[in-house]
């Protein structure tokens, strides 16, 4: 049972508060600096036993289909250590938290525990904290120790603010690994948009000049005619070889490699320039502010689609890319001098301007196409910057 203390001094409730505020800060240092859940639950466990002087613990979650799991544990006894099929099923605690009746922490027998008289290490009872998040459930704390004298009633009062900060790190956990398997979405569509617009169109023109050879050798025509056909389908063959490399080096590569993003976009523009003969001028203002991750990963991918677009369909002689950071957004300037189009006409195959209208949506942001045949283009990207912190 929970110790009753007598009355405190002053001084004795600014001594507690101040180590309550000691073992929360703690804890909540120890939660900010990780995403991954599993570890973030590890060192969850491993400070609170250390902080509360608790000999045990462990966290059951919920899982999508609402059953329990063993998320993470604390110096499990023996007996539960030993016999994982233990720690699996149901349990008291488990039907106390279902139906809302957790009762006093310190009055719950362990049901896993309560029959068993060899390797305990001592423990059957425990305390159970449950884990809610803006009102949705997730899953229980439990702290056990061997003499519940040393476990005082403000303790357990605190470890419930502990199982608070606990539910709101498995909360951002589980929305970090769902936006990253977002990323992984997004990353497969800009391949399977990048494929079409060069490995299949470029495998339909081989085969179409491979199919002209076939056809002129049929007929009779000049050996010279046959061997231009296929020289040609030699050169689309070996362009779309490199085409694909690229692709590949572009996924097994991070982005920004560890680079600021103006850094970044200067090195995309002068590695893209370097394989054309293209003019590209580079223009930044207001860089050397830290920007999400997320946004500078997105517009590094929209330049790199705004670029295999020009250098794809463009027939441009000169490219200005500009980037604007200011205090409420970013802004991302690409023009050219080729050969434009009519923009409320683009074909519904045009996937290299719908990834980056998706990219951009992604962000919150805004992207305007300016161009009309035989003046050029002009894309403007507006991304705010409070939308994505």
């Amino acid at each position: 049972m929970a110790v009753r203390s007598k009355p405190e001094s002053d001084t004795e409730k600014l001594q507690r508060r101040n180590r309550e505020l000691s073992i929360l800060n703690t804890i909540a240092k120890a939660l900010n600096q990780e995403v991954d859940l599993t570890r973030a639950l590890n060192v969850a466990l491993h400070d609170v036993a250390e902080l509360f002087d608790l000999q045990t613990t462990w966290i059951f979650l919920l899982d999508a289909d609402n059953k329990f799991y063993l998320a993470a544990a604390q110096n499990l006894p023996p007996a539960l250590a030993d016999h994982p099929r233990r720690m699996a099923g149901s349990c008291d605690c488990m039907w106390y938290f279902n139906n809302e009746q957790l009762p006093a922490p310190e009055n719950i027998t362990c049901s896993r525990l309560e029959n068993l008289t060899v390797g305990t290490a001592g423990l059957h009872q425990h305390a159970s904290i449950p884990l809610n998040a803006r009102g949705k459930p997730l899953g229980i704390l439990n702290v056990a120790s061997t003499d519940w004298g040393d476990l005082r009633t403000e303790d357990l009062q605190l470890l419930y603010l502990v199982g608070d900060l606990l539910a709101i790190a498995v909360e951002r956990a589980r929305l970090f690994n769902r936006s990253a398997e977002i990323g992984a979405i997004e990353e497969r569509n800009r391949l399977a948009r990048e494929i079409h617009d060069t490995l299949a169109q470029g495998l339909t023109a081989i085969a179409l000049q491979l199919e002209t050879a076939d056809a002129l050798l049929d007929t009779g025509k000049s050996p010279e005619r046959v061997h231009e056909a296929v020289m040609q389908a030699l050169y689309l063959a070996r362009t779309n070889l490199e085409e694909a490399r690229r692709s590949v080096m572009d996924l097994r590569a991070a982005p920004l490699e560890g680079r600021v993003l103006d850094v970044a976009l200067k090195a995309l523009v002068d590695e893209w320039a370097s394989r054309r003969k293209i003019v590209i001028n580079f223009n930044v203002v207001g860089a050397g502010r830290m920007l999400p991750v997320r946004i500078e990963i997105g517009l590094y991918r929209i330049l790199q689609e705004a670029l295999t677009n020009i250098g794809r369909h463009a027939q441009a002689h000169q490219v200005n890319v500009q980037l604007m950071v200011m205090p409420e957004q970013v802004q991302l300037k690409i023009s050219d001098d080729g050969r434009g189009f009519d923009p409320d006409h683009v074909a519904t195959n045009h996937f290299g301007l719908i990834g980056m209208n998706e990219r951009v949506k992604l962000l919150s942001g805004k992207l305007q196409v300016s161009s009309s045949p035989g003046a050029g283009t002009e894309l403007e990207i507006s991304v705010p910057l409070e939308a994505n912190l």
